[in-house]
């Protein structure tokens, strides 16, 4: 297996980068690029680490030699939330880079798994999708958007409030991936109930964590450290089911295949196998806040994607 990184020397890719080392693996390749000359230095660095996984690290404008042959490609390039910020403020300086690293991808390992971090999630992958479209490789059951967070979260807040182990909490959440567009499947927790103002606030606490992080670092960064847990979990379920492990299902933010109910990217849960999504699982039956939520969501989710739609066929914009 070859994963790259791509955005490796920022917070979160350095230490997704770290995770990955110590994980992956033997046998495994991790390949780092960054526009920041710090990047072989970064890869230098985790090479001391002593696991079976090499290592090697790219700077500069051009990713392709990070790239070749690469099995899973992770993007967390960009810039980083700060206080007062939206994740739709990022737009106009991430939409731009990961446009143009998924063109490289596209031209150097378009087979590859592809998994986006990069802010603001509901519309950086419809990006990634025209851009892949564009260049006539697209696969929907390869494209992902990393919302693993939204459930890590989930599961923490939930097992504090009920003191159970947070291991063995599961949570589905689906929608996408910022503010109200956030849902937890509370009702579908096995062997726990939650009353009405307890699903109030579990739902908002797990919606604005990202804020809350970025408000108690105090202008010195945003969630990166949760990130990139939430990132590698997902990335080493990709190699699992790569490697042909069965029944591995993490929700994500993808491609409902034309048969989507609400929009037409949708975090859900998956089903993987070593290409991609084998099947995108329902959603299952909500309860009456549940389905509320979902409702109030569609038409900020819907306006999310054809953003991201139109960054990519506007002229204007074609060259960013």
């Amino acid at each position: 297996m070859k994963v790259t990184v791509l955005g490796a020397a920022g917070g979160i890719g350095q230490a997704l980068a770290l995770l990955l080392k110590t994980q992956l693996p033997k046998g495994s390749a991790l390949s780092l690029y960054d526009i920041a000359p710090v990047t072989p230095g970064v890869a230098a660095d985790l090479s001391h680490i002593p696991t079976a996984v090499t290592i090697e690290g790219f700077a500069g404008t051009d990713a392709t030699d990070a790239l070749k042959e690469a099995d899973i490609v992770l993007i967390a390039a960009g810039v980083a939330r700060k206080p007062g910020m939206e994740r739709d403020d990022l737009f106009n300086v991430n939409a731009g880079i990961v446009k143009n690293l998924v063109e490289q991808i596209a031209k150097t390992c378009p087979k590859a798994l592809i998994g986006i971090i990069t802010n603001p999630v509901n519309t950086t992958v419809p990006i990634a999708a025209e851009v892949l479209k564009k260049a006539g490789v697209y696969d929907k059951n390869k494209l992902f958007g990393i919302t693993a967070l939204d459930s890590l979260r989930a599961c923490t807040f939930v097992a504090q409030l009920k003191e159970k182990k947070p291991e063995e909490i599961n949570v589905s959440v689906i929608g996408g991936h910022s503010g109200a567009t956030i849902l937890p499947l509370l009702s579908q927790i096995p062997g726990l109930s939650f009353s009405e103002q307890e699903v109030i606030d579990l739902t908002k606490r797990i919606q604005n964590a990202g804020t809350e992080v970025v408000k108690a670092k105090a202008g010195g960064g945003s969630a990166t450290l949760s990130m990139a847990q939430a990132a590698v979990r997902f990335a080493l379920s990709l190699v699992r089911a790569f490697q042909g492990e069965k029944g591995i299902i993490e929700c994500a933010y993808v491609d409902v295949d034309g048969n989507g109910e609400h929009t037409r990217f949708f975090a859900q849960p998956v089903l993987l196998g070593k290409e991609g999504i084998c099947k995108r699982e329902k959603i299952g039956k909500l309860s009456a806040f549940e389905q509320q939520a979902l409702d109030n969501m569609l038409d900020e989710l819907r306006g999310d994607i054809s953003k991201g739609e139109k960054f990519v066929t506007t002229p204007n914009n074609r060259d960013k």
